[in-house]
C-alpha cells in the first residue's frame, strides 16, 4: 500500500489542509432509474468526523482507488469516484468475475440445465476432450471441483512453474484444450490451488449445458432481472480471438454493488428470486481452504474487525482492487474498484473497511 496513505489512516482525526486543497463534501447518491433506492449516509452514523477526515485525505492524496460504494439496509448511501472515474463508466472486474460465474452456475442448476454441482464436467462439456496426459482421474472432475479450485490439474496461477499458470495459458490458441490437456498432479478434491482456468471451464460448462454463450446466459438470467444494461465482456489479452467463457466482466460500480446486494438478499432482487437461496448458502459457506483462508464456490471468506470481534465475511476479489464485501450483521455491502494491478496497494480497501467504514456503523449501533 502507498506509504503516504497508510499513515493518514492512523491520523484521520487530525486533518490539516493547506490553501488550495479540496474539501470533501458528502452528497446523497443520485436517484436514477437503475433500481437503486438511495438514502443519506449521515443519518446512519453517529459520528461524521471519521468519515470526513478520511475522504478529505482521499480527495487530496495519491492512491489507486477508483470508486467506493456502500449499501446500507438495501439502499445506496455512499457513492464516491476518484480521479477521472465516473458513475457511468464500466470497470474491469478482473477475478471478481469468478464470483459472478458462481452465481451463473447456480442459476443453471436452478433452471434445470445442470442437474447437480457434483456432476462430472464431461456430462455437459462435450468439446473439447482431453488429448494429452490421459488420466482416468480427469473423468472424476466435477463442477464442484471447478468452483473450489480443486480439480487436481497442474494449474496454479501463483506458481510460475505450473503448466496451467494463467499467463502461460493466455499465450495458447485454445485455452480450453490446453487446460484439459494439463497433467493431473493430485486427485480431484484433494487440495485447492488458485486456478483461473477452472472458472473458465465452469463458465463453459454452463454455456454448453444451456446451449447459450455465457454472455447471453448472463444477460437473460442475471443482468436483465437486475436491470444491468451497461455491461460487456472482454480481456486484456490481445492478438487472438477469445471465447466468451474466457472473458471477464466490465460493469459500472453501481451494477457491481447490485451483485453484492443480490447475495446479501439470499438471491432476491426486488420481488424476484434470481438465484435460489440454497445456492447462495452453498456458494458462500466454507467448502475448502485456499492459501490459508476459507474458500467457497469462487467466493472468499476473509476476516474483518467488526467491533470487538474478528469475523469472517464473504468477499469477491479481483486484481487491482475490485471487491465486493458483505457484512450481514450490519446489513452492509461495500463495493470497490481500483487500478493497483499486481500490487499490494490493491489491499488498501481492507484497511479502509477495518479502520474507517466498519467503525462508523458499529459505533452507530451501540
Amino acid at each position: 500500500m502507498r506509504k503516504n496513505l497508510l499513515p493518514a489512516l492512523g491520523l484521520l482525526l487530525i486533518a490539516h489542509f493547506a490553501v488550495g486543497q479540496k474539501v470533501y463534501q458528502y452528497a446523497v447518491p443520485p436517484q436514477q432509474t437503475d433500481g437503486w433506492e438511495t438514502e443519506n449516509l449521515l443519518q446512519e452514523i453517529a459520528d461524521t468526523t471519521l468519515l470526513f477526515s478520511f475522504f478529505n485525505k482521499m480527495v487530496n492524496e495519491d492512491h489507486q482507488v477508483h470508486s467506493i460504494l456502500l449499501v446500507k439496509n438495501g439502499k445506496l448511501v455512499l457513492e464516491e469516484y476518484f480521479g477521472e472515474h465516473k458513475a457511468d463508466q464500466t470497470h474491469d472486474l478482473r477475478s471478481a468475475t469468478k464470483s459472478i460465474r458462481s452465481l451463473l452456475v447456480g442459476i443453471a442448476i436452478d433452471k434445470g440445465f445442470i442437474e447437480s454441482v457434483d456432476d462430472p464436467i464431461f456430462k455437459y462439456l462435450k468439446s473439447p476432450e482431453p488429448r494429452k496426459n490421459i488420466d482416468s482421474r480427469k473423468e472424476q472432475i466435477t463442477i464442484r471441483h471447478l468452483l473450489t479450485m480443486s480439480t487436481g490439474l497442474d494449474c496454479n496461477d501463483w506458481d510460475k512453474s505450473s503448466k496451467g499458470q494463467e499467463d502461460k495459458v493466455y499465450k495458447k490458441k485454445d485455452w480450453l484444450q490446453y487446460t484439459l490437456d494439463l497433467p493431473m498432479v493430485r486427485d480431484p478434491g484433494d487440495s485447492a490451488l488458485y486456478c483461473s482456468m477452472g472458472a473458465v471451464l465452469a463458465a463453459e460448462v454452463v454455456s454448453q449445458a444451456s446451449g447459450m454463450s455465457i454472455d447471453a446466459f448472463a444477460e437473460k438470467y442475471l443482468f436483465a432481472p437486475l436491470g444491468i444494461e451497461n455491461v460487456h465482456w472482454g480481456h486484456t489479452t490481445t492478438g487472438r480471438d477469445i471465447i466468451p467463457s474466457g472473458k471477464r466482466l466490465y460493469m459500472t460500480s453501481r451494477d457491481f454493488a447490485k451483485i453484492g446486494q443480490l447475495v446479501m438478499n439470499h438471491g432476491t432482487w426486488g420481488n424476484e428470486q434470481i438465484v435460489s437461496a440454497d445456492w447462495i448458502q452453498q456458494a458462500t459457506e466454507r467448502q475448502t481452504n485456499l492459501a490459508g483462508l476459507d474458500y467457497s464456490f469462487l467466493w472468499w471468506s476473509i476476516p474483518f474487525q467488526v467491533g470487538d470481534e474478528l469475523k469472517k465475511e464473504t468477499v469477491a476479489t479481483g486484481n487491482g482492487g475490485q471487491y465486493l464485501m458483505l457484512f450481514p450483521e450490519l446489513n452492509l455491502v461495500a463495493a470497490f474498484t481500483g487500478g493497483a494491478y499486481n500490487s499490494n496497494d490493491d489491499k488498501f480497501p481492507f484497511a479502509i473497511m477495518n479502520r474507517v467504514m466498519l467503525p462508523l456503523f458499529v459505533n452507530a449501533n451501540r
